[in-house]
């Protein structure tokens, strides 16, 4: 695939989880689990000033930094350098997409919004199902034999 695709993907993603983000915002009441799949998922609307399970809660200027930091990284990753790999691509490309989401939302709001409940995990949110999608991805692939350049 061109690279154009990758880029394609990463702002799909974005625009997939914000909307939910936005979705779920207009229409719940926060901490008010509503159920969804009867004892299995909620959606619950949460606010999330820290990193990755509310890590860093409190040194929300370090978390920007830092996810800042990545998604450039990542960012830059996907366009400039030669992945032959085409999953590996995709799975920074679905990565990159995740982490723009939520620093989108530390940049614009000073928390993530999250409200996908299944009550035996932190509540979370669509970019980090892309991020754990697109880290399995390459997973998957490196340990299949995948040549990383």
């Amino acid at each position: 695939m061109a690279r154009m695709t990758y880029l394609f993907w990463l702002l799909g993603v974005l625009a997939v989880d914000q909307l939910s983000k936005l979705l779920a915002a207009s229409q719940l009441a926060f901490h008010r689990p509503v159920p969804a799949i009867d004892h299995v998922l909620f959606f619950t609307l949460t606010k999330n000033p820290g990193g990755a399970f509310g890590i860093l809660r409190g040194h929300g200027l370090l978390v920007v930094i830092v996810t800042a930091a990545i998604s450039l990284g990542l960012l830059g990753a996907l366009l400039f350098t030669r992945l032959r790999d085409g999953s590996l691509r995709l799975g920074l490309a679905i990565i990159a997409g995740g982490a723009l989401g939520n620093l989108l939302d530390r940049l614009r709001l000073g928390y993530v919004i999250d409200f996908l409940d299944f009550r035996v995990w932190p509540v979370f949110n669509l970019a980090d199902v892309a991020i754990f999608v697109g880290v399995g991805l390459i997973l998957f692939r490196l340990l299949r034999g995948a040549a990383p350049c």
